[in-house]
């Protein structure tokens, strides 16, 4: 695995590097100025510069990325915090006080990827329940001891936060996200975001931003990956760069139809797009049917694998009302399918990785 990468020129600041790496639990890679960075720079897990390069760096153009550090020994020059910006460095860390705070880094940048596993969830059209399945996923995957990312991908939505009952949760939501333009390490990130025990939500505001800007969808991505056990993705019908970004990220993805011929109309024409994009594609078939049409039927006309079907609950629709989350109890015919479809997901990784 590549090392952390320090371009300083102060035997100062490198000494305290070095001794910081040490107590991380790696050493480091050394480059004195920039040029001697450049090859290395894109697949360092981690890159420290120090202040007596950050202009350097700015002047040879370095390529914006995440995970790059500015640090210095305190006091440093003004110019340094505006040689940090420029470069989109993502913290400027100032010696010795940061110390604990740049071990930590050091020491989370040469952990070993968790690797998650990501399933997305689509409508086949308007209200067809791909948020509450999503919320249902989630809670199923915490409930099996899974640390699990909630993602909303679908502006237009009502907002997962709701379908949780966590509107009133404090967090980042992805305007605060957009503002801070994807720059924040992964765990700061998923520290920032609106939590309970292992579930962490990052969703839409209920005013403000209507589309997630692809780097900012591609940071959260990339944190998901590299801190979280599963990932579910809501995703809108009509996919925006953001959510396609998202759709080629999972390793599964669900359709979920109504069991009316109107809405299997319309869900094929979501298939089709969402499949060039995710190729493990299924769909589930959500009852009733005023049509007595089957859930083999709807799935047959799709041309896609019949993942499950779903029955009208009662006492679920009641619960969302309340502000209950999704499967919170473990019971009923959501509950019993996501925990099939969680089940599929893990065996699906076993596999990978064997």
């Amino acid at each position: 695995m590549p090392l952390p990468l320090v371009i300083t020129e102060d035997p100062d600041l490198l000494d305290d590097l070095l001794r910081l790496a040490a107590a991380g639990g790696t050493e480091v890679d050394l480059a004195a100025d920039p040029a001697a960075a450049r090859a290395r720079y894109p697949s360092a897990p981690l890159i420290l510069i120090g202040s007596d390069q950050a202009a350097g760096c700015l002047r040879a153009g370095m390529p914006r990325r995440p995970g790059v550090l500015v640090v210095g020994l305190n006091p440093i020059d003004d110019d340094v915090w505006d040689f940090a910006e420029s470069l989109g460095a993502e913290h400027l860390a100032l010696l010795p006080e940061a110390e604990p705070w740049v071990v930590d880094r050091i020491t989370a940048a040469i952990q070993p990827p968790a690797a998650g596993r990501a399933i997305a969830v689509i409508g086949g059209r308007g209200g067809a329940g791909a948020s509450t399945l999503a919320g249902g996923l989630a809670v199923t995957a915490v409930r099996r001891g899974l640390r699990t990312l909630l993602l909303d991908a679908d502006p237009l939505g009502g907002g997962l936060d709701l379908v949780l009952g966590w509107e009133r949760l404090s967090g980042l939501r992805w305007p605060a996200l957009a503002e801070a333009g994807g720059h924040i390490d992964p765990p700061a990130l998923l520290g920032a975001l609106p939590q309970r025990g292992d579930l962490v939500l990052l969703s839409f505001a209920r005013d403000g931003l209507t589309a997630v800007p692809s780097d900012v969808m591609a940071g959260a991505l990339a944190a998901a990956h590299a801190r979280r056990d599963v990932t579910v993705m809501d995703l809108p019908r009509h996919l925006d760069d953001a959510a396609t970004l998202a759709l080629q990220a999972a390793d599964q993805a669900v359709l979920v139809v109504p069991a009316e011929l109107r809405a299997a109309a319309a869900a094929a024409r979501v298939a089709a797009v969402a499949r060039l994009h995710c190729p493990d594609l299924s769909v589930v078939v959500r009852g009733p049917a005023p049509g007595r049409l089957k859930p083999r039927e709807v799935a047959r006309s799709l041309g896609l694998p019949l993942a499950g079907a779903l029955r009208p609950e009662e006492s679920l629709r009641n619960g969302l009302e309340r502000g209950d989350a999704p499967t919170q109890d473990g019971r009923g015919p959501l509950a019993e399918l996501c925990g099939r479809l969680i089940a599929r997901l893990l065996v699906a990784k076993s596999e990978a990785v064997a």
